[in-house]
């Protein structure tokens, strides 16, 4: 009894087939006989045989479509590589037919069988199994469909208290996912059952797991997995077409009672193939409590997680300088609404204007200033050379110079990887930011000077993965420039506390680096977005190589060769070594170019930035 409860499917199914067998082989015998009548064919077949043979291609047929897999398949999710297992199965039944026949022929007891029946029988037999797959398959799926089977079939990676209580959610008639199977890298889970959905394997058979069960959703529901371990299961999971979700990070999942509520479209930073990097943020704290602090381009991609984290630490006041008033103007509602408390001002100016600025430290006396307003986009910076001076180098001289002025406690300038043997305008003007740093750093004045240098920021504005998000959500084409591309990424949240922790261990003159890990190729992350969307690369979303872009390196350096590096007592962020500055040709070099770019000569602009910076080796590139 329980053998028919466990197997009842196959058995049914089984039951089904032998009759359109059986149907089969009737309709051929007398379809012959009636042709034996009227000479159409030269074969008579007598009743005793029929039986025989029926008997023998039932028998023969189940056997093939078992040992095809056959009766593994979910026919309501039928495709057409299910179909032709069946086609496979008759065949295998009719090669055992046959060799039947001659096992018999030799041991001397043959069976009188005709071979026109064998075959016309097995082929109306092939089509009859098909025809009851096809038919359940239309019905079930036009007619009988349930709501619940509307919902997205969702396999669960991590078979812990997160997915228990998934599982639990999903029972709910609204939830819109329908558990199928579980996999875990535990042996000890594999073949058992959570809340009746069965753990079918571990990670690495996540494919062939999603081809067998059908399924529409990967929910990876292992909220405190190291980030090594989420890049494996990411590639694993981008192996497929699903759409791939997650559950948050540990802390928030205790922290709610809804877990699929917070199920989350994966984040691209799991597949950069490190843990994000955290930092104690009690040295930050001690810093700027009670401190009079400035962010120079506020209302920026870096400039306004800046302010977000500094005012978490109780700053005595928080000034947002920025050109652009509506980015300005977002980041001022939003820091009002969660620290009410906070003193804040938000002042619209340009780091070009000396004596605006000058005013504004005059007003304020900024304690510490974080200066991060600058032109970054690199194809513009091209086209605009002057206004890449005007803004980030004459910008930053302003800004660091009346910080210098006013005995600012530090100073902290947000650099770039791009500013290292910069091949580009944009790259070549944040290193002669740095340099300025740098000359004021070595003038030994109260105020410490310090500039800190990272990659390509996740989300920021103008970076790769919105764009590719962007073009996925039209359904392409997702556009690289080169196919053998390479970038160091990182987060916002990142790169904003080594900015803060720079600020601590600041001495005056450092250029800090993040360890980012592994640079990560732009191409293969272009192609498991996509298919962390639940699409094909190439297929469903194009992918076109556009050319490198004016200035752009095929890969970024986060050194240069006269720089070395040497730790800190924070493992992941190193120090380059200082580089002398000449003072005085460095000051009439800057004032020369500062007439230059306000000239609006794009050429010598250029040429005088190639002479201040002398790792600057611009490459120029036609725009197509």
């Amino acid at each position: 009894m329980s053998f028919f409860k466990n197997h009842k499917r196959t058995i049914l199914l089984a039951l089904a087939d032998t009759v359109a067998i059986v149907c089969s082989c009737l309709f051929m015998y007398l379809a012959l006989n009636v042709s034996y009548q009227y000479k159409f064919v030269p074969v008579v077949l007598f009743a005793g045989n029929i039986v025989l043979n029926t008997t023998l291609l039932v028998i023969c047929g189940i056997f093939g479509m078992w040992a095809c897999r056959v009766y593994k398949n979910i026919w309501r999710y039928a495709s057409i590589k299910d179909f032709s297992k069946c086609i496979g199965g008759i065949t295998v039944g009719t090669v055992c037919i046959y060799a039947l026949r001659i096992i018999a022929i030799l041991i001397g007891k043959p069976f009188v069988s005709s071979d026109i029946f064998v075959i016309t029988s097995m082929m109306l037999s092939m089509i009859a199994v098909i025809i009851i797959r096809v038919g359940y398959f239309y019905l079930y799926n036009t007619i009988t469909k349930s709501p619940s089977e509307k919902k997205s079939r969702t396999l669960i990676v991590g078979g812990g208290a997160a997915c228990r209580r998934i599982i639990s959610e999903m029972k709910n008639p609204d939830s819109k996912y329908k558990p199928i199977a579980i996999v875990d890298d535990d042996p000890e889970k594999i073949n058992r059952k959570l809340h009746g959905i069965p753990v079918v394997g571990n990670v690495s058979n996540i494919p062939e797991i999603v081809e067998e069960y059908h399924i529409k959703t990967i929910l990876v529901a292992m909220p405190s997995v190291t980030g090594e371990e989420k890049k494996r299961i990411m590639g694993v999971c981008s192996e497929t077409i699903c759409e791939v979700k997650t559950i948050p990070h540990l802390y928030d999942l205790i922290m709610s009672a809804d877990i699929l509520g917070q199920a989350q479209p994966i984040n691209v930073e799991d597949l950069l193939g490190r843990e994000v990097i955290r930092f104690d943020n009690q040295e930050v704290k001690a810093l700027l409590r009670d401190k009079v602090c400035m962010v120079t381009g506020g209302g920026g991609s870096i400039g306004s997680e800046l302010c977000r984290q500094i005012a978490k630490f109780k700053p005595k006041k928080l000034i947002i300088v920025d050109i652009y008033e509506n980015n300005a103007y977002d980041i001022q509602q939003e820091l009002l609404s969660k620290h009410p408390e906070l003193d804040l001002d938000v002042k619209i100016a340009s780091v070009r204007d000396y004596d605006k600025i000058k005013a504004l430290f005059e007003m304020f006396k900024p304690e510490i200033v974080y200066h991060a307003a600058a032109h970054k986009h690199v194809p513009l910076m091209e086209t605009s050379p002057e206004e890449a001076i005007k803004n980030n180098v004459i910008g930053t001289y302003n800004v660091a110079s009346i910080a210098n002025m006013y005995g600012v406690h530090k100073f902290v300038l947000v650099s770039t990887d791009k500013a290292v043997n910069p091949t580009n305008v944009m790259g070549a003007t944040k290193r002669c930011c740095e340099m300025i740093v740098q000359y004021f750093a070595q003038k030994n004045t109260s105020t410490e000077f310090v500039a800190v240098r990272f990659g390509n920021v996740l989300g920021s504005n103008g970076s790769v993965i919105p764009l590719f998000e962007k073009q996925i959500a039209v359904g392409g084409p997702v556009t690289v420039t080169h196919p053998d591309i390479i970038r160091y990424f990182m987060t916002i949240p990142e790169a904003v506390s080594l900015i803060l922790q720079a600020g601590t261990i600041a001495q005056g003159g450092e250029i800090f680096v993040l360890d980012m890990g592994e640079p990560v190729k732009i191409l293969t992350l272009a192609e498991n977005l996509i298919r962390l969307h639940g699409k094909i690369p190439y297929e469903d979303i194009p992918i076109k190589f556009s050319g490198l872009r004016p200035g752009e390196k095929l890969f970024e350096e986060l050194l240069m060769s006269e720089e070395g590096l040497r730790e800190t007592a924070n493992k992941k962020i190193f120090i380059g070594k200082q580089i002398e500055i000449d003072e005085e040709t460095f000051v009439t070099s800057i004032e020369r170019i500062r007439e230059i770019a306000n000239s609006n000569n794009s050429d010598e602009t250029v040429s005088e930035l190639e002479k201040i910076v002398p790792t600057f080796n611009h490459v120029i590139i036609k725009q197509k």
